[in-house]
């Protein structure tokens, strides 16, 4: 009788012992309806928190865009069972159909906390840690969003500012309840 190994991969326990591809085409039929851009021009330290994050919150995908390497140590094997793009120029985005929703502090921007998130296909638009959103990013932007704040810091980094706009997200289209795939979590 030959003794199963032990499964150590950071995966919720109905994951255990699924092959990366099964895990990964599971969770496409999952996906909720929202998908997400985030730059990465300057090596990002906080990118692999937010495909982290949206492997989390099970996005649809996450679309990097820019020349830069990233450190996938910050996923915790997230990566692998995300759908990742990488984009090097703005032309290579397929954005029809789509709403495209900017997150950042900029003057014209509403609150989270009051935004309707569309029914559409979302993809939601995070910025670089220092600079947040560019210039050509804002311009293909629908919606603007901010996270209200009240210490002291001008933003928040990336990785915390994701996960809350994809719970966000979650709260208004998000299952409830998923016994299959999370029986101890609710969104």
């Amino acid at each position: 009788m030959t003794e199963q190994r032990e499964d150590t991969r950071n995966v919720t326990d109905y994951y255990k012992y699924w092959t990366v591809e099964a895990i990964k085409a599971d969770l496409e039929t999952k996906a909720h309806n929202f998908s997400v851009l985030v730059l990465n021009d300057t090596r990002d330290f906080n990118l692999g928190t937010v495909i982290r994050n949206a492997n989390a919150f099970c996005a649809k995908e996450v679309i990097v865009y820019g020349k830069k390497k990233y450190d996938k140590r910050g996923t915790v094997g997230a990566h692998l069972y995300t759908n990742l793009r990488k984009v090097r120029f703005c032309d290579e985005l397929d954005l029809r159909g789509a709403v495209v929703v900017g997150v950042d502090n900029l003057d014209g921007a509403v609150p989270i906390e009051t935004f309707e998130w569309p029914r559409d296909h979302v993809i939601m638009v995070f910025g670089q840690e220092s600079t947040g959103l560019t210039q050509e990013m804002i311009d293909l932007c629908n919606h603007m969003v901010y996270i209200e704040q009240y210490g002291s810091v001008r933003s928040l980094n990336v990785g915390c500012a994701s996960a809350i706009a994809f719970f966000s997200y979650c709260l208004q289209h998000g299952r409830k309840y998923r016994e299959d795939s999370c029986p101890d979590y609710s969104i």
